[in-house]
Order: C-alpha cells, then sequence, then structure tokens
C-alpha cells in the first residue's frame, strides 16, 4: 500500500539533495525467513492470509519481529518513524542457488508473477517525479502481469467412427465428452481447456436466428424432389434422412407432409421458445463427469433414439384438444403448452435442441490438458450449417497442431486419413510453421485385433516370443482339457450314484408302506411292480452296477432278487452282459405266471424281513453317500482347477493378443512415417514441375526426407478406461493387462511436449523482460549522485518532451496541442503522459518541430514503419504476384475438367444438395477448383513467409535508438559523462528487449493476417458462383439433372477467367491489406517504445525526492529489486542446468 505520511512531517525548505551512496541493506535480501509454527502454517500451505493471533504465534519463533508494509513504527506522537526498516510481502520464493530450483516454465511464470508483484506493492510508495514515467511503469507491470502460459490449439480430425470422443476421454481421464455406440454425438466444435477448479464447466452456443433460418431453407429443400414431393427415405444417412432427423428433432410436432408445405418464417413462428432460444448461451456447471453427462445429454442427445413404450405411445396419433384446434386454427399452435399431468414441459414435447447448438466450449481438471493444450473436436462430416462449417474452418486456420485420427484396422490405406494428411500438410505449410509437431497421426482401436491374420499378414510365426506364448497356450489348452475330462467322469459317476440312491430311497419308502399295510391288514400293492413284470427287472440289473437301483424295483426280497440274479449268473458265467439280458427275455415266463410267482414271494414277506432290508438299505445308502462325497470333492476339485487355467488362458491369450496388437501397431507405425513421406515428396514434385516444368528433376530432392518424423501413436482407448476403471459396466479389458502399452499415456505425455517450446519461449521472454524492468527501477532509485541542479537541468531543457515542476500536480493534456499529430496513435494516456508542466505549450525547435526524446524517436519510427510496410508489400509482390497470375491461368485451365468430374463422381441427389449448398457439402467444389492456384503459390507463399521480414527493421530501430543515446551522451555536463554512458547502454539494452517483445507480436499479427489471406479464395470463389449455383437449381422436372449439369458447366466455362484473375487481386489486396494491419501494430508498439527510451534516460535530469519517507521507500526498493534481479538470474542458470542434464542423459543414452 502507498503510505502518505506527508501530513505528519513539515517540509523542509528545497536545497540541492544527493542521493546517498548506495548501502546493501539486509531488511530484505539477507533476512532468512524463519519457520512458520503450526498454526500458521495451516494458512500459508493453503495461500490465506494469516490471522492474528497465528502471528502472534508465529513472532514468537522469530529473534526479532519486523513490521509488515501494512503496520509502518509510529513515534509517541503518531508521526512514523523514519528509521524503521519494513518487511516487504514475499510474493516468491527465495533461492540461494540455482540448483535449489526444479525449473518448469509453469514455475519460472509462477515466481515471476509473484516479484511483479512485489514490485508493484512497493513502487506504489515512490513518489515518482514524471507522470510519463509513472504511466510508463505502470504499462510495463499491467504488460507482465498478464503473462501467463500460451495455449496450444490442437484441432482434432478424423471420419465419423474414427473414435475421436473415446481417444479424446482417455486422454482427459473423465468422461467427459459424450459418446453413443448407435450415433455420431459431437457433430459441432467441441473445444475442451483447462481450468483448476474441480467442477466440469461448459459453455453451449446456440445458432442465431439467421444462422438456423438459413439452415432450415436448405433442410427443407432436402426434403422434396424436384417436382416439390416429399422424398420417402428410410436411410438415416441420406440427404433427406438426415434433414428430417434435424427438422423434426427441433419441431417435433410438425408432420412431415405440413412441414414441406410450410414456409422458412412459418417454421420459426411455430415455436417461439425456440426462437427465445436462438442467439443464447447457456452455462453448465457439474460436480462430476457423471452429472455433466446428465446435463448436456438435455442439449445435444437426440431423443429419437430412445426406444421403449414411450416410442410406441409417441407414434399413436393423439386426439388435438379443443384449444390446439383454435390455435391451429389462428396460426398461433405452440409446443409448450401448459399440461395438467404431472410430467414436465420437456417430456411432453420431447424436444431436441442439438441441431441448434453452434459449440460447445468445455473447462475441466485434466491433466494432460494442465500446461495449455487445448483440444479442439472438431465434426467428421460435413454440415448443412454454414456456421458451424465456418467455425470448424476458423479453427483449422489458427490451431498450432492437428491430430489425424483412423482405426488402426485401416490407418494404412485408410483415404480419408491419407486425404487429411495431405490438407494438414498444405495447411500448415501454407501457414509457415510447419515441423514434425505441426501434424500428429492416431491410429485408434488397437484392441480390435485378429491374431491370425496379423500373424499370417506379419509372418510372426517363427517369432521366438510368440512361440513362447503359443507353447504356454498350447500347454494350459492340454491340461484344462485333461482336467475337463476328469470333470465329465465325476459327472457321469455322481449321476450314476445319485441314480442308485434315488433307487435304494426309493425301496426303503416302498418296504415303509409294506410295513404299515401289514400292520393294517391291508393289501399291499407295489408302485414298482411293473417295470419288473416285463423284464426290464432283470436286463437293467445286469446291465447296471451291483446294486444299481433298478435292480431292486421289485416287491420281492432283496433276498430272493439277489438269489435269483445269483442263479442267472452261474448258468451263464461265460456270457457277456448283453447275452444274458437277451436269454432272459427269451427265457422268461409269461406275464401271469410271473405275477402269481410274485403274489407267492410277497405273501411270505414278513414285517422283520421288511425291516431287516430297510436297514441294509440305509447302510447301502450311507456307503453310497461316502463314495459320492469323495467323487464330488474330485469334481470340485476339476471345477476350481478348470476355473484357474481359465483365467492362466485368459491371460496368455490377452498376452497374445497385446503382442500381435504391439507388432502391428509397430508396422503400422513404419508405414504411415514411410507413406507420410513420400506424399510429401509427391507433392513437393508436383510443386515443383508446375513452377518450372523445363527444368524439373524428381531425383532432386526440395528438402531433407529422412528427417521428416511424422509423430504416429497406436492407442486403444477402449481397454485404457476398462484399466482404469473409468467406464462401469463394459467388463474387462479385451486386449492390454498393462496401461502403458495401450498408447494413451504417451497421448498425454505429447500434450505436454507440445506445448514445451511456446511455454519455455514465454518463460524465457517473461524472465528477460522482467529483468530489465527492474534495471530500470534500480537505476532510478539509486540516483545519480552528486550532480548539480544546474546540469540536470540543462539535460531536462534539451531533451524532455516537457518541461515540468516536480512540486506541481500534473497537467491535463491539451486537446489542441498539435503534438496530438504525432502523439495521437500512441494510444490512450499518451500525450496526457507527456505534459509534465505546469504551462502545456510543447517545446520546439526553430523550424517549429517538436523537440524532446519521444516526439523525435515517433517522428524518427514512423518513417521507419512506413518503410517496413513498403518493404512487406514489394517482398509480397514480387515473391507472389507472378505465382498467383500463373496459379489463376492454371485453375482456370482445370476448372471444366474439375467440373466435370465433380459431377460424374456422385450420385445426383448429392450433387443437387452440393449446388444447393453453394458447393460446399461433403466434397468442397470451391476448394477443388482453387487447388491448382493453390499448389502454385504454396511453395513461394512458405518461403516468402519464413524469411526474416522484419530483420531490416529492427537492425534500423536499433541504431536510430544508438543515436539519439550518443547524442544525449555527448550533450552532458563533463560530471555527467560517465553516467550518461553507462545509462545509455541500459537504454539501449532495455530497448532491445522491449523491441524484440514488440516484433514478436507484430509477428503474430503476421501469422495470423497470412493465415486468412490464404484461406480468403474459396470464399472467394464461391461467391463469385453463388449466380450460377442458385441459377442451375431453378431447372425442375424430367431430365433437370443433365440440365443442371449442363448449365454449371457453362456458366464456368465463361467466367472461369475473370473469377480466377479477380481472385489472384483479392489475394494480392488482402496481402496490401495485411502489410497496413501490421504498420498499425508497429505504430503502437513503437510509440510505447519512444516513451520507454525517454523514461529510461531521464534518470539523467530526474532530481530526488529527500523526505525520509521518499529516502525509506528507496532504501526498501533496492533491497527488493537487487533480491529480485538475483532470483531471475537463478532461475535463467537453472533452465541452462536443466538443458545441460538432458544433453547428458542423451549422450549417455546413446553411449548404451
Amino acid at each position: 500500500m502507498s503510505h502518505n505520511h506527508t501530513g505528519f512531517i513539515v517540509k523542509p525548505e528545497p536545497k540541492e539533495a544527493t542521493i546517498p551512496a548506495y548501502s546493501a541493506h539486509t531488511s530484505f535480501s539477507t533476512t532468512v525467513k524463519s519457520e512458520p509454527n503450526d498454526a500458521a502454517r495451516v494458512f500459508l500451505d493453503r495461500g490465506l492470509p494469516v490471522p492474528s493471533y497465528a502471528q502472534n504465534n508465529l513472532s514468537s519463533t522469530r529473534n526479532s519481529q519486523p513490521t509488515t508494509s501494512s503496520e509502518v513504527a509510529k513515534q509517541e506522537d503518531g508521526t512514523p518513524q523514519p528509521a524503521a526498516v519494513t518487511d516487504k510481502p514475499k510474493f516468491f520464493t527465495i533461492y540461494k542457488n540455482a540448483q535449489d530450483i526444479s525449473h518448469t516454465p509453469e514455475g519460472a511464470l509462477k515466481e515471476g508473477l509473484g516479484m511483479v508483484k512485489t514490485l508493484k506493492e512497493n513502487l506504489k510508495k515512490l513518489e515518482l517525479g514524471s507522470k510519463l514515467r509513472q504511466e510508463v511503469w505502470d504499462r510495463e507491470i499491467a504488460n507482465l502481469e498478464t503473462q501467463g502460459s500460451p495455449k496450444t490449439l490442437i484441432a482434432v480430425c478424423g471420419a465419423t467412427g474414427a473414435g475421436k470422443s473415446s481417444i479424446l476421454n482417455a486422454v482427459l481421464d473423465d468422461n467427459v465428452v459424450p459418446t453413443s455406440g448407435m450415433r455420431a454425438c459431437t457433430a459441432v466444435v467441441t473445444e475442451i481447456a483447462y481450468h483448476k477448479k474441480s467442477t466440469i464447466d461448459a459453455d453451449i452456443s446456440f445458432l442465431s436466428e439467421a444462422e438456423w433460418r438459413q439452415e432450415l431453407g436448405v433442410l427443407i429443400h432436402d426434403l422434396v424432389d424436384e417436382d416439390g414431393n416429399i422424398k420417402r427415405s428410410t436411410d438415416l444417412k441420406s440427404d433427406a434422412g438426415i434433414a428430417w432427423q434435424k427438422v423434426h428433432a427441433v419441431y417435433p410436432a410438425i408432420e412431415q407432409e405440413k412441414l414441406v408445405k410450410m414456409s422458412v418464417p412459418q417454421i420459426l413462428n411455430y415455436d417461439p421458445q425456440i426462437l427465445r432460444i436462438l442467439g443464447t448461451m447457456k452455462n453448465i456447471c457439474a460436480k462430476d463427469s457423471k452429472s455433466f453427462a446428465k446435463e448436456i445429454g438435455k442439449y445435444i442427445d437426440s431423443k429419437d433414439q430412445k426406444r421403449g413404450k414411450k416410442d410406441k405411445d409417441k407414434d399413436k396419433p393423439k386426439e388435438p384438444s379443443l384449444m390446439d384446434k383454435v390455435r391451429n386454427a389462428a396460426g398461433m399452435m405452440m409446443r409448450y403448452t401448459a399440461s395438467t399431468s404431472n410430467t414436465s414441459q420437456d417430456e411432453v414435447n420431447d424436444a431436441a435442441l442439438w441441431p441448434l447448438i453452434r459449440q460447445v466450449n468445455v473447462r475441466c481438471k485434466a491433466e494432460a490438458l494442465s500446461t495449455g493444450a487445448v483440444l479442439v473436436d472438431l465434426p467428421g462430416v460435413a454440415d448443412a450449417n454454414a456456421a458451424r462449417n465456418n467455425i470448424a474452418k476458423d479453427y483449422m486456420k489458427k490451431c498450432n497442431c492437428i491430430w489425424i485420427l483412423a482405426p488402426i484396422t485401416r490407418a494404412v490405406d485408410d483415404k480419408t486419413a491419407r486425404d487429411l494428411l495431405g490438407d494438414a500438410f498444405k495447411m500448415q505449410l501454407m501457414n509457415g510453421n510447419y515441423d514434425d509437431h505441426a501434424i500428429t497421426f492416431i491410429a485408434s482401436k488397437c484392441d480390435d485385433i485378429s491374431c491370425s491374420e496379423v500373424i499370417r499378414a506379419l509372418r510372426l510365426e517363427d517369432d521366438p516370443e510368440l512361440e513362447n506364448i503359443e507353447d504356454r497356450l498350447s500347454s494350459l489348452k492340454s491340461e484344462t482339457s485333461e482336467w475337463k475330462k476328469k470333470k465329465s467322469d465325476a459327472e457321469k459317476e455322481i449321476k450314476g450314484l445319485q441314480e442308485e440312491l434315488e433307487g435304494i430311497r426309493a425301496q426303503c419308502k416302498e418296504h415303509e408302506a409294506h410295513i404299515e399295510a401289514l400292520k393294517n391288514g391291508e393289501t399291499f400293492v407295489s408302485t414298482l411292480q411293473k417295470p419288473s413284470s416285463n423284464g426290464k427287472k432283470r436286463k437293467n440289473s445286469r446291465g447296471g452296477k451291483k446294486g444299481s437301483p433298478k435292480r431292486r424295483r421289485s416287491m420281492a426280497s432283496d433276498d430272493e432278487d439277489d438269489d435269483f440274479i445269483d442263479d442267472d449268473s452261474e448258468s451263464s458265467a461265460n456270457e457277456s452282459d448283453s447275452d444274458k439280458d437277451s436269454d432272459d427275455e427269451k427265457d422268461s415266463d409269461d406275464e401271469q405266471e410271473n405275477s402269481e410267482q410274485e403274489d407267492v414271494e410277497m405273501a411270505e414277506v414278513t414285517e422283520e424281513d421288511l425291516k431287516e432290508k430297510i436297514k441294509q438299505s440305509r447302510e447301502v445308502i450311507k456307503a453310497v453317500r461316502a463314495v459320492l462325497n469323495e467323487v464330488r470333492t474330485r469334481k470340485k476339485e476339476a471345477s476350481d482347477t478348470i476355473s484357474s487355467l481359465d483365467k492362466k488362458l485368459a491371460k496368455v491369450q490377452k498376452e497374445k493378443n497385446a503382442f500381435c496388437s504391439l507388432k502391428r501397431s509397430e508396422f503400422s507405425r513404419d508405414v504411415l512415417k514411410e507413406d507420410f513421406r513420400a506424399g510429401l515428396k509427391d507433392l513437393d514434385d508436383a510443386a515443383a514441375e508446375e513452377r518450372d516444368p523445363q527444368n524439373f528433376n524428381p531425383n532432386v530432392n526440395l528438402r531433407d526426407y529422412d528427417a521428416i518424423d511424422l509423430p504416429v501413436f497406436t492407442c486403444s482407448s477402449r481397454d485404457y478406461v476398462r484399466l482404469k476403471g473409468q467406464v462401469k459396466g463394459d467388463g474387462e479389458p479385451s486386449c492390454f493387462s498393462n496401461i502403458h502399452d495401450t498408447g494413451i499415456p504417451d497421448l498425454q505425455k505429447w500434450c505436454h511436449q507440445l506445448t514445451i517450446a511456446s511455454r519455455e519461449r514465454a518463460a524465457r521472454s517473461f524472465l528477460t523482460y522482467l529483468k530489465a524492468f527492474s534495471q530500470s527501477i534500480q537505476t532510478y532509485v539509486q540516483g545519480i549522485g552528486d550532480v548539480t541542479a544546474i546540469d540536470r537541468e540543462a539535460l531536462r531543457e534539451k531533451w524532455e518532451s516537457r518541461a515540468f515542476d516536480q512540486t506541481d500536480d500534473f497537467a491535463a493534456r491539451d486537446l489542441d496541442d498539435p503534438l496530438d499529430a504525432i502523439l495521437g496513435g500512441l494510444g490512450a494516456g499518451l500525450g496526457a503522459g507527456l505534459y509534465t508542466m505546469n504551462k502545456p505549450a510543447p517545446k520546439v525547435d526553430t523550424h517549429g518541430q517538436p523537440t524532446g526524446i519521444t516526439p523525435r524517436l515517433c517522428t524518427e519510427f514512423a518513417k521507419m514503419v512506413d518503410n517496413c510496410v513498403h518493404d512487406l508489400q514489394q517482398n509480397f509482390k514480387d515473391g507472389l504476384e507472378d505465382k498467383c497470375r500463373a496459379g489463376a491461368t492454371n485453375a482456370a485451365e482445370a476448372a471444366i475438367p474439375t467440373v466435370d468430374e465433380f459431377a460424374s463422381s456422385m450420385h445426383w441427389a448429392t450433387y443437387r444438395a452440393t449446388l444447393r449448398r453453394h458447393g460446399s457439402w461433403r466434397r468442397d467444389l470451391n476448394v477443388e477448383l482453387i487447388n491448382p492456384f493453390t499448389k502454385n503459390i504454396a511453395h513461394s507463399w512458405s518461403k516468402v513467409f519464413e524469411s526474416d521480414l522484419f530483420g531490416p527493421f529492427q537492425a534500423a530501430t536499433i541504431a536510430t535508438i544508438d543515436t539519439i543515446v550518443k547524442e544525449v551522451e555527448d550533450s552532458a555536463a563533463p560530471g555527467l559523462k560517465d553516467r550518461a554512458k553507462l545509462q545509455g547502454e541500459a537504454c539501449v539494452e532495455e530497448a532491445r528487449v522491449a523491441l524484440t517483445n514488440a516484433v514478436e507480436l507484430v509477428k503474430q499479427t503476421m501469422n495470423t493476417e497470412q493465415k486468412e489471406v490464404s484461406r480468403c479464395l474459396a470464399p472467394h470463389i464461391q461467391s463469385q458462383l453463388v449466380e450460377g449455383y442458385d441459377r442451375a437449381m431453378e431447372e425442375r422436372g424430367t431430365g433437370s439433372v443433365a440440365r443442371q449439369k449442363a448449365y454449371f458447366r457453362g456458366f464456368i466455362n465463361q467466367c472461369k477467367d475473370d473469377i480466377f484473375d479477380d481472385g489472384a487481386d483479392v489475394v494480392m489486396e488482402r496481402l496490401t491489406k495485411a502489410s497496413d494491419a501490421i504498420g498499425e501494430t508497429l505504430d503502437e508498439a513503437m510509440g510505447k517504445l519512444a516513451q520507454k527510451i525517454e523514461v529510461s534516460l531521464a534518470v539523467l535530469w530526474e532530481g530526488a525526492r529527500d523526505n525520509p519517507a521518499q529516502l525509506r521507500a528507496r532504501n526498501e526498493i533496492i533491497d527488493i529489486v537487487q533480491t529480485i534481479m538475483e532470483q531471475i538470474k537463478y532461475w535463467m542458470d537453472a533452465v541452462k542446468l536443466k538443458q545441460q542434464a538432458g544433453r547428458n542423459l542423451t549422450s549417455a543414452m546413446d553411449e548404451d
């Protein structure tokens, strides 16, 4: 805080004041920060201010407690103690050496911003004599405070079904992007960025009324044929199918027959609530991904996809109410009607808003994005909506990197992927910023594997690792087969024993029933009689095991049964069991005889016999149970072993799948890299041949293709999320057991690596800028020693833009000041900053020209900016104008073949839909027409913009600054000569830093402008062809398609030369405008630089305030600045140490 204590101190008489010789104070730089106690640490660890009670505890741990910046020690009378030393707020960590710093760009920026905050707080206490200095320093601090980690835009492209959304969710480690196994979910541009909050936030922007009106017009045309009749299409992917899905989703109450008879305004006015949604933005804030999916699903889900009872009920025609009929009659039918039911309006209307969404911006706390990467999911299908297409194209313009996705099963020969690769390279080449990081290829769905196909295709049969896996698989399968046989045998044995037990139990029950009958004197009829009477008894008794159940299904006693069986066995001991059964059946008595014999046997059975039989049966049951338990134990052992073997088998099979998948990935990576190199050479050769057909030599390489290494990642998002447990209910991974093998961790690291260059560049630039600013502060507050007021005033009079009286208030800017003509473009407040005296009149020389450093530099800089703009325009003309003219000729010559090929390559309905969309649909005819043009200028374009366009300007600027600094030095009094020389050198160094930052800003402007220019051609061609597109669409009736093609062909043939020549003019005009924009940016930057230089040199003539508060404030800030500059040096050294460690590690790995 700034403390003004002048109300308590009597200001002394003015006198010749000097700044005391500098002596380092220990109040800031040498005091070791004491360890906080536990209470204080709780607050400090959370970045919170420490309460007074914790501060009291904290003070007890220190030997002495200096007062804080907000607690100035006071004397008994209430006046400040001038000699008191205050403790400065520490917003950054103080390191003792560079080795203690674990350097990251983010860490450097964070600590640097803390240093800026410290400077800002302490500069408030200084009374700066010059308002210009105050403005310049405030601007410097504001610029430093806005520094942060730069954003790296990554455009994610790929055909529908390539798995973009699943890959993105895996990279984000959360289910942020909607996915569906049934349909494409992301038909709009979705930008995903990082924020520190734990919530997932999203902004959903909707189309404007004009944009939706335009799209409705196109969609309605898609729904009708040339005679105005409805297109009945069951194919949801057809033009008519897509159009009906969209319109019906937004207006579900309008039937198709009614819809095609309505005009676009009528459809728009049908639902006022939809009109209210258009052009708005919806904000979502969800605590987790599950809640987020539920919230965003309300907007992106297609409710037509639901199945079940609701759909069936919905399909039933509803009888309109009386009010509905009234509204229909009045043309005021509204979907959002009040309902007496308990359902919500959304449920009643069942409308979907996904066709109205323009763009979705998501922010989440994803580690992969924490260093500045911003993922942009671009739609994979051409959209009927021009606004969404333009958004996608805009992102492609400004993106730093492009990710191209294709399923690995067709990545090597996928046409979409190949086209995307080619287009991406041409785009980056035109941007002038192609490098190895610009394009990344991602092969998705690596868990989709057929081992036999991969083994055969890659000839892996003799691979030792695979042989080892196959041996283990074979061993496990063999072992599993053996145990399955054991289990089967045990099951059969169990079945036999269980049948035997059932038979014995049945006999026991019958014996018990027989005993009961005997007791009651009743006749007993055996339920087991019939089976024994037809000969089955004896057959089964011989075919089964001893004691088998069927053998006991007789009402006769067990003894008689056993005797009968023994006799049978003795009479035919040498015969087989089957022969015995056959003989027994032949020799058996007739049924009557058997019945009589059994009746006799039953009559002889006594109660004691039956009880004996029951006792024997129970003993047998006990014995059989023991055997059964033993067999069941064997079966359980077999089952457990088989289960264990199955798990081992699945694990080894997964290992085999992973092995084959990784081998396929390795092969695919090599092929894709080589194909990309070959594709680049083809593009370069084609361009070279078009430029100079006579001297073209295909054997001469235009670049080192071996050095081009396309980054390729092979990923399985499905197995990754299963291994991480990110998705519930999807089962076990099908291919990979190791998370690293899924490729997602490498892709996450790649997100960080893509941002390294820009982050390190930003951190380095920030620290350099902060160092220069700190030096300027140090120079000012230390003063210039014993210099007389006369010498200072002489310098002031000659070089200050306006004289001022330090004791007076600063004057406001005179709006009629002639300096406005020179200084007006230098930003708000600049003119006011130059007024540092009561009289606002500017100082002029004998020719009436303003004098002073800033006006003079502004005049010189203005000339240099004009020269720079002129040089840019000349470079563009020399390097590109001839190429543009030649490109226009090439495009005109190729126009008719291009139109013919375009028309013949697609279905008539698609061709008509393309005409209706002015050439831009699934293919873009406008882009194809200008391809010969862009190919011809691509190489020259990149060459022009890769050259050092601003090198001469920088050199001229530094030379001008050197000149004026030398003049200031020469004009200084003898006592100021040495100091003027030192200050001049510091000024030039500070100017170099500022100029470098200014030129970087200008280069960014240039890059943005050239991207816009490079993509202005297709929209221009489209606008020139609108008349032809619309006129062709007027053709109706039989043969209309042929007439449409013929008319449009004739239209192109008639105007092709003019259109493409005008296109060349448009490119050159846009480049001229880009140069002018560069000039405006330079004007503003150079005006600020002129002020900065004057402020730096003004130290030579500005006097010091001599009141005690200011002396103390100066001493304190000297300590602070010294510490900050020391810390900056440590951070810069830490970068060098880190780089050296990386080089050492690389060397060690190379040696190994």
